[in-house]
């Protein structure tokens, strides 16, 4: 249909557009939250101003701008932009958009195809891309929110550069309100206390705090402002139970490490509930749970950091609600499992001693010989293989001859380490018996 029979569309209708999409930036330098990449020294800057755009998968959460930088990034490099959703096409519609950059290259323009949700096409249709992308067809710019390591081939990989898109900080949140607040030519009725609430619900979301403050302005009566509580009635939308960067976020997780050492695993649930359901990074809390595995456990129980570390490849496995499971599953072992610091003691005492004794030699029996002089200097002399010896032990010393034998590690009478114990107490009567200390 031309535009001359085009339905006429009324001024304050056409106003009415999502204020999200009305504040869309126009160019990389009006892009928010992504310096690393759109900033003055950002990496996409910089391949423009190279003349060289290659493939790229944009990983990051929902809300991030993903999507315009795709659609700015073809505008600055002149380039045809298309895009398709990985949810909505099927291999008919990759033929067609393929076929369709074919022509246009012909004419000596490139495309960048935008591929929305790219993790959603099988292995077979993540392939297809292959051919075209090298031989320059299209230039492909995949979106996802899944780790890209995890959900696209390693072949669709080793052909595109991943640039991670982060989460709004609270700035560029508030720039974003700014912003708002600029097109709408009037204030956001909220105050202070409400205002930074509104920010933390967002969630990092760029799309989310503007949809927000539509609601506001939509609920708000001439001359009224909103406290926390009527925000939230309003929005129906829960904030955060703390903010992550400030002292609530430190509060929780020493109350779940705690929790979790003191073999609790009801209040750890529920202090792992708490974060999770305040915003908090599952992987972070997973990062926190193989600290502790480390940390409070120990060779007590081993298979606590196996554990752990297994609920964390769970987590990028299954994504969200579904993963959270496994990061409770780990939790409650923790809590549960035999504790132990003697690893974790050993370990800080045997840093101090590197640090006074760093320039001491080990014993030249311990060390290898490759060279004749070393030979003639006794690198090598007088040690014995312990595989030759009975009970596979020769209890020689393998201390620096100035510092002397030291003990770091003394496992407790719990869990696993009492097996450890008794196999130490043995070896340290062999070692006495045959000379080694």
């Amino acid at each position: 249909m031309s535009d001359l029979f085009a339905p006429k569309v009324p001024e304050e209708v056409a106003n009415r557009r999502p204020l999200a999409d009305r504040l869309r930036p126009t160019s990389l330098g009006e892009v928010t939250g992504q310096p690393h990449l759109t900033g003055e020294d950002g990496v996409l800057r910089r391949m423009i101003a190279s003349g060289s755009l290659g493939s790229m998968i944009f990983w990051g959460p929902p809300g991030t701008g993903k999507t315009t930088v795709a659609r700015l990034l073809s505008g600055e490099a002149g380039l045809a932009f298309e895009q398709i959703s990985a949810i909505f096409s099927g291999v008919a519609d990759l033929k067609k958009v393929f076929e369709g950059a074919r022509l246009r290259r012909m004419d000596g323009r490139q495309t960048l195809l935008f591929v929305d949700e790219i993790h959603r096409f099988n292995r077979a249709q993540q392939d297809s891309f292959l051919p075209v992308m090298e031989d320059g067809t299209v230039i492909l710019v995949g979106a996802t929110t899944e780790n890209p390591s995890f959900e696209l081939n390693a072949a669709l990989l080793s052909r595109a550069r991943v640039l991670t898109f982060r989460p709004h900080d609270e700035d560029s949140l508030a720039e974003l309100l700014q912003r708002a607040e600029a097109t709408e030519a009037k204030p956001l009725p909220l105050d202070s206390e409400a205002r930074a609430s509104l920010l933390r619900m967002a969630d990092g979301d760029g799309r989310a705090v503007l949809t927000l403050a539509e609601e506001v302005w939509r609920a708000a009566r001439l001359g009224e402002v909103f406290d926390t509580a009527a925000l939230a009635q309003i929005v129906q939308r829960r904030a955060p139970v703390y903010d992550k960067a400030q002292e609530g976020h430190y509060n929780l997780i020493s109350a779940l490490h705690k929790s979790v050492r003191g073999s609790d695993p009801d209040a750890a649930l529920y202090y792992l509930a708490r974060m999770l359901d305040a915003g908090e990074d599952p992987l972070y809390l997973g990062r926190r749970l193989v600290r502790m595995a480390v940390e409070d456990i120990g060779l007590a129980d081993p298979q606590a950091l196996v554990i752990c570390n297994a609920a964390k490849d769970a987590y990028d496995y299954l994504g969200s609600p579904e993963g959270e499971l496994a990061l409770a599953q780990a939790c409650v072992y923790l809590a549960t499992a035999p504790k132990s610091n003697a690893v974790y003691t050993a370990y800080k005492a045997a840093m101090r001693a590197a640090k006074e004794n760093g320039s001491l030699l080990p014993p030249k029996q311990i060390l290898n010989a490759p060279t004749k002089l070393m030979k003639t200097e006794g690198y090598g002399d007088g040690y014995r293989y312990d595989h030759d010896e009975p009970d596979a032990f020769s209890g020689q010393n393998y201390f620096p001859e100035k510092m002397g034998r030291q003990v770091f590690y003394d496992p407790p009478e719990r869990g696993f380490e009492r097996d450890i114990k008794k196999r130490l107490e043995w070896w340290a009567r062999l070692r006495k018996e045959r000379g080694g200390g």
